[in-house]
């Protein structure tokens, strides 16, 4: 049986075509899922694609965070389902409190596109057992609300735990704090990075590498297994 991914758009998501690709690229079938439709349509995990939703109106992801499908993913992630958030979509998960934390205006307050170079410190989650812990890969970056930041005690929670999945390496982009890229909560099924893995899945296009498609062969191989 084929693994379904669902695929959320909001009004202003940039990234859900190249999240479905992606998908496709690694064997799964990629499943469109609509911000308006509580409905998952039996998807076995789903992913918040990058963008702009609402224009980041009030704040990036806040308003996106009340559509009638995070509902539904919020229900399902908490019951184990696994959920990715790039960029906006991490911002959403932060906003929903499935992710701790809050993501702020990059401190040099411009928008950043740029190849970055992460090191990927946590390789047990649904999303990232086809990487090794310490490895280095390299993934576009395109973010202007981009800064990673939480109080000492939830930071100290997160390094404690093992629960910062990717670090940023070669200069930090945006000020997040300790140089954290991406997390994951407590179960290892829920993980948002601010770096775009769908677009490094193919050597044509992104960085010319495909160092983002273990992202996506590892739920394959995750749900294919369960």
């Amino acid at each position: 049986m084929t693994a379904r991914i669902g695929v959320i758009t909001f009004p202003g998501t940039l990234d859900d075509r190249d999240t479905q690709r992606a998908v496709r690229v690694a064997g799964a079938e990629a499943v469109p899922l609509w911000h308006r439709d509580k409905d998952l349509k039996q998807v076995d995990a789903v992913v918040l694609p990058g963008g702009f939703s609402y224009g980041d109106y009030l704040r990036a992801g806040a308003i996106s965070r009340f559509s009638p499908v995070m509902e539904t993913v919020i229900e399902q992630a908490r019951a184990g389902m696994p959920v990715l958030g790039i960029c906006n979509g991490f911002q959403v998960l932060t906003e929903t409190h499935l992710l701790p934390g809050a993501m702020l205006r990059n401190n040099h307050l411009h928008f950043i596109c740029r190849d970055q170079k992460l090191r990927v410190e946590n390789a047990n989650t649904a999303w990232t057992t086809d990487y090794e812990a310490g490895q280095e890969i390299s993934v576009p970056l395109k973010n202007i609300d981009g800064r990673y930041v939480a109080d000492e005690r939830t930071l100290d929670m997160l390094e404690a735990e093992g629960r910062v999945a990717f670090r940023y390496l070669d200069g930090n982009p945006n000020g997040s704090l300790r140089d954290i890229a991406g997390i994951t909560n407590e179960a290892g099924n829920v993980v948002g990075l601010m770096p775009h893995p769908e677009h490094a899945v193919e050597p044509l296009i992104g960085t010319g590498r495909t160092d983002g498609l273990g992202f996506f062969t590892s739920i394959l191989k995750r749900l294919v297994n369960a």
